[in-house]
This record gives C-alpha cells, structure tokens and sequence, in this order.
C-alpha cells in the first residue's frame, strides 16, 4: 500500500485524475481513499502504519491462519466454512473460483481439508501472520477507530468502492466508516469489481507493484481494461492516457 500510495502521489503531480469511482483491495482501501483525496498524504500514511500495528498484535503468533481455495465458488465454500466449525470464515472474495478463508489455525485447517476433498483445484496456505478481515479482528478495529479521531477525513472528489459491501463512500463519514468496517469485514472484491462495471467503467488503472488485481479482472469481467503501473515508466504513459495525449 505504501508503494501504492506513492505512486498515486507521482501520478497526481503528473495528471488530472477524474475516475468514475476508486477502489482498493483491503489495505489498498486506504490508497483508494487517498488517490480520491479523502485524506492527506501524511496522515494515510499514518494511518496505514498504524493499522498494521493493530492487526499484528490483535491475535497471538500462530492462533490465526489464511488460505486460499481455488476452483469453487463463494457458496461452496461458505458451507466449507460451516461444516468446518468453529473459526473460519470467507475472508476475501477475490474472484468466482478463488476465495480467501482465514480464522482460528486450527478451524482453518479443517477447511483446507474439507475443500480438497470437495473438489477445490488447489489451496494454498498464505504465509501472513494475522487471520485478517475477520470477527478475530476486532481488537485492531476498535484500536483504529480511537486513533482515527486523530485524522481529518474530507469529502472524496470521486467516490471509493468499499471493500465491506461495495457501497459507494461519497462523504468524508462514508470513507472513516467504510475503513473500520473492513478490519473485521470481508473483501467484496468481485461485487467492488462488478460495482465498477455497472458504473460504466471500461478502463481500470492498477497502481502500484505486480498485476494481481488485473489478473483477478480478467476473472470477472474481461470488459474492464486494466492498464498496471510498476515502473516510473508505466506512470508516466498513464498519466498520458489521462492527459489525453494517448
């Protein structure tokens, strides 16, 4: 996200950005919220060191765990979760066929298992230190909604898709909400995506490092071009698409 966040700053010097809508998938909510101009630079910055923080501490080392189940759709593994008990909860609906469980290590790993004999194409274990986006997170949320009485949220000049519920944040209390909410909520990445579409997107700009986001795009709907941005490079023909000299 700190990556992200600095490229939307070069960006912004470069070019008038006026988008449809912003989104961010989880920690890169905060860069959505900021590249709509929601919040500042210094204090996005904060607030993602902070978050961070929170998060790693809100559950011991080795008590929470995530995976991701590829090759069944969100129903499924929703009952997975069910049958599983316990702990474990979708986490991240990234694309139709990949969805993201985290919970309880143990609670997981009986969904893992639960999921490989239930026809899941693959499961990869993440190599992450925290079960985010879960009820587990509950301490970090109400640790960043205290220190969010410390930041000054705008209005955003355009509106930010939510991770949470992919509602649209149009005021500055939309925007404070949408971001505590996702502590502990879901990743709505393919209802955020679809939100875009419906909006009448046909281009998306991925900012920052790798080409993730666009290959989960791909997934959902081939529509949307998405044009990625990992080199000063790729900022600089980005900001001449949106210049208009491309």
């Amino acid at each position: 996200a700190l990556v992200s966040i600095i490229a939307l700053e070069a960006l912004k010097e470069k070019a008038d950005i006026k988008p449809l809508a912003a989104a961010g998938h989880s920690l890169g909510e905060f860069s959505a919220c900021f590249a709509a101009g929601a919040i500042e630079f210094a204090d996005v910055i904060k607030l993602v060191r902070r978050r961070g923080e929170l998060m790693q501490s809100a559950v011991p080392a080795g008590e929470g765990a995530m995976a991701a189940i590829i090759g069944l759709d969100a129903e499924t593994v929703g009952k997975i979760c069910s049958q599983a008990g316990g702990m474990v909860c979708p986490a991240n609906f990234n694309s139709p066929e990949q969805t993201v469980i985290a919970g309880k290590t143990g609670d997981v790993s009986k969904a893992i298992q639960l999921a490989k004999t239930g026809g899941a194409k693959k499961v990869v274990e993440l190599r992450v230190s925290a079960p985010f986006h879960t009820p587990l997170m509950a301490l970090a949320q109400d640790g960043l909604r205290e220190f969010m009485k410390s930041i000054t949220f705008k209005d955003p000049e355009f509106p930010v898709i939510r991770n949470v519920d992919a509602g649209l944040s149009k005021t500055a209390g939309d925007v404070e909400k949408g971001l505590i909410r996702q502590v502990t909520g879901c990743v709505r990445w393919v209802d955020s995506m679809k939100k875009l579409a419906g909006m009448g997107a046909t281009r998306a700009l991925e900012i920052g490092p790798g080409r993730t986001l666009g290959g989960l795009m791909k997934r959902i709907d081939r529509s949307i071009k998405v044009t990625q941005s990992g080199t000063a490079e790729d900022i600089e023909k980005i900001a001449n698409i949106l210049n208009g000299q491309i």
